[in-house]
């Protein structure tokens, strides 16, 4: 794997990010984040609608994204579908004159043993993580090999064989994997065109929607906020593209590798343990 190097470029300001699920959770702050610099955000995703246990909607979400400097444009889309991809895609492009930057953030989860997992549910899962993930990826690329700093990065976890990653739920992390070999294998197939492919995981379980799915097995109180994994990526994206690729990296390390070592601002409750990702627990 690539080292982390400086980075050659110092921030989004004008870059245009194209960013699945980003109505709440980690997409959002990473939309944030980057309208913070001035980037143009593309927040593809269904939500439209409020719904009644999770916050957030494309329009929401565009709104605090041009409240915190940046220009934005929501775009309902369900990456399962090819011509919803192309279509939104398009529209990116028509409203900012390209895409620099892919973060391919959006997921489905289900914690659930083989005789517990639904093909409904199943499908769902590899609908949205690995056909949603290559799809998005596929639309984007002819538009990143002219982009000047171009990025794919998969919110998706390190690959390893262990039996333990699959025992309890092995359809979602079959489905995660798939995200992560999207990333080494588009890694290798567009190094030549300067597209960085590269994945990126939370060290600790972070405050999103997707922890009710942990059954409440973990508290809030020992989550992080969204805002690490957030900061973590604005520091992938902002690394030069050609010496920056085939990384599977952990937010915790890369946020070292800038020099931040305290992470307390980053958790929900300061002083409490916290607990780790079910793909590196």
């Amino acid at each position: 794997m690539d080292p982390i190097r400086k980075p050659n470029t110092v921030t989004l300001r004008g870059k245009t990010l194209f960013i699945t699920g980003a109505s709440r959770g980690i997409g959002r702050a990473i939309a944030l984040r980057a309208a913070a610099d001035g980037a143009n955000v593309v927040i593809a995703a269904k939500t439209v609608e409020t719904h009644v246990k999770l916050s957030g909607t494309i329009f929401t979400t565009a709104g605090e994204v041009e409240a915190a400097g940046g220009m934005a444009l929501p775009v309902q889309v369900d990456i399962r579908f090819e011509d919803q991809v192309s279509a939104a895609v398009e529209r990116a492009v028509d409203a900012f004159g390209g895409i620099d930057i892919l973060v391919n953030n959006a997921s489905a989860i289900s914690l659930t043993g083989t005789l517990d997992t639904t093909m409904k549910r199943f499908d769902l899962m590899f609908g949205v993580n690995v056909r949603g993930t290559f799809a998005c990826s596929r639309a984007c690329i002819p538009h990143l090999k002219r982009a000047e700093n171009p990025h794919i990065l998969n919110l998706s976890p390190p690959l390893s064989m262990e039996a333990k990653w699959f025992g309890n739920h092995c359809a979602y992390t079959m489905a995660k994997y798939g995200m992560s070999m999207c990333a080494l294998g588009m890694a290798e197939e567009f190094r030549s065109d300067g597209i960085a492919v590269n994945a990126l995981w939370p060290r600790t379980v972070i405050a999103t929607a997707a922890i009710s799915m942990l059954g409440g097995g973990v508290a809030l109180r020992h989550c992080r906020k969204p805002e690490i994994v957030a900061d973590a990526a604005h520091a992938i994206l902002v690394r030069d593209s050609r010496s920056c690729t085939g990384n599977f990296f952990i937010d915790e390390e890369v946020l070292a590798a800038e020099g931040v070592t305290d992470l307390d601002r980053y958790a929900l409750e300061p002083g409490q343990g916290l607990a780790p990702d079910l793909f590196l627990g």
